[in-house]
């Protein structure tokens, strides 16, 4: 199969879409073993070549549209046409099977490059709009105008819904983990004898990282390690780095606290496997994608009852879902899984299971080809 992927912009440590944007590249090169996938972005800053090879079977073409320059995707909307017209002319000299299109503005240059051939456009939505009504009236032509519509856990496909988008059109196609990388073998940092948890993610209040401070006040001896926002050399320049530390003071737990810095991606699985405990506590997520790295490391998550979430964790089976913003109820739960080995051992081997069969690349690259072939086959 022929697949062509568009981006609005290029996969960017700098662009804010950037763990989006390596879940993408990570599913182009698990289909790229048995398909062609070529990736069209907008040329960014740090673009290159025009043409790159990223693995077998799965190139990057960079177009020309607009500056170039890394741009949020509301930004690129002055340039769609350009975009489109690009995407007209290569799909013009060589025809996908399928399109599927990673954000709502990469979802309008597919749909206007690809309004000459019969080919079906998929549309992956990272989480629906709701507070920008003039995003999400676009995201809602989008999604009626698309053949399928890709979300990432039913409480997206609930959102669709209620945008206006047909349920037969919605698929659910959750994130992936890297299973050989994240996996309960291998080393972990170094710790002392004190229990730790450990936060991984933004240090943005509604991410969860103050609840988690404020859970630790009632987790006697505990540690918390928290791993994200900006490097560690910039940490003390940094607003809500500011603002969780100023928390953590008035508390009186800022001498349990560590906080790490942004953490490159292949140190995360020695720092989840010296953690007793996973803390993920944010108020909204789309992805769930910390968690279920936390999951196949095989150590215990306790998560917010939101979102991806409600779809990864098994209450009381693969982790324990907690309300968002519980402080209380949080700190309560983790004592009481700190407090037996055993539990948290019988949870960490039922969500290493659970990743493994359920979020692997393999099976995730398995369920998006179904869903091609749906699609191609509800225009014949």
């Amino acid at each position: 199969m022929n697949i062509a992927f568009v981006a609005s912009d290029a996969p960017s440590a700098a662009n804010d879409q950037s763990a989006q944007r390596a879940q993408m590249l990570a599913v182009a090169r698990e289909l790229g073993r048995d398909h062609k996938v070529t990736i069209y972005t907008r040329r960014g800053s740090d673009s290159g070549k025009a043409r790159v090879r990223v693995a077998h079977g799965v190139t990057m073409e960079h177009l020309a549209a607009g500056p170039a320059r890394d741009l949020p995707e509301d930004g690129v909307l002055p340039y769609l046409s350009d975009l489109s017209g690009q995407l007209m002319n290569r799909w013009g000299q060589d025809r996908p099977d399928v399109i599927h299109a990673h954000s709502w503005t990469g979802g309008l240059a597919a749909i206007a490059g690809a309004s000459n051939l019969r080919v079906p456009v998929t549309q992956t939505f990272t989480r629906p709009a709701c507070a920008d009504a003039k995003k999400a009236r676009l995201q809602r032509a989008i999604g009626r105008r698309a053949d399928a519509v890709i979300v990432g856990c039913g409480d997206e496909e609930s959102e669709m819904i209620r945008m206006g988008v047909p349920r037969r059109n919605i698929a659910v196609v959750p994130c992936g983990v890297d299973i050989e990388r994240f996996r309960r073998q291998g080393p972990a940092a170094p710790r002392g004898t004190r229990p730790r948890l450990l936060h991984v993610g933004s240090l943005a209040e509604n991410a969860g990282v103050q609840t988690a401070i404020r859970a630790l006040s009632g987790i006697p001896d505990a540690e918390l390690f928290i791993a994200g926002g900006p490097v560690a050399a910039e940490l003390e320049h940094d607003a809500d780095a500011y603002q969780a530390r100023l928390l953590a003071k008035e508390l009186g737990v800022d001498d349990r606290v560590t906080f790490l810095g942004q953490v490159p991606h292949a140190s995360v699985p020695k720092l989840m496997r010296s953690a007793d405990v996973v803390v993920s506590l944010p108020r909204e997520v789309a992805a769930g994608v910390v968690t279920l790295e936390a999951m196949a490391c095989g150590v215990p998550v306790v998560a917010s009852a939101v979102g991806a979430h409600m779809d990864s964790v098994v209450d009381g089976v693969t982790g324990l879902l907690v309300a968002p913003d519980r402080p209380a109820q949080t700190a309560r739960l983790t004592r009481e899984l700190l407090a037996d080995p055993t539990r948290r051992t019988a949870l960490g081997f039922a969500a290493a299971d659970r990743v493994r069969s359920r979020y692997s690349w393999e099976r995730i690259s398995q369920e998006l080809v179904r869903v091609y072939e749906d699609a191609l086959a509800a225009q014949h």
